[in-house]
């Protein structure tokens, strides 16, 4: 739920974002994206927050069909 929540967030500057997660969540930031996107395909996550959850997929979908 905290990964969620922080990915709500907007952030204001270049390198706000890795430094909240450092600061509140207490891990780094790659740490951080590999759980984010292992949580974009728990349903669980997505009965948590739908609306983030759907965006963030649209966001790595994409961009995997960019590569």
């Amino acid at each position: 739920m905290a990964v969620l929540a922080l990915e709500r967030r907007a952030f204001s500057g270049p390198g706000a974002k890795e430094r909240a997660v450092r600061e509140r969540l207490g891990m780094t930031p790659t740490r951080y994206y590999q759980l984010l996107n292992a949580l974009l395909d728990d349903p669980r996550a997505l009965a948590h927050d739908p609306v983030t959850v759907n965006r963030l997929r649209r966001i790595r979908d994409a961009r995997r069909e960019r590569r």
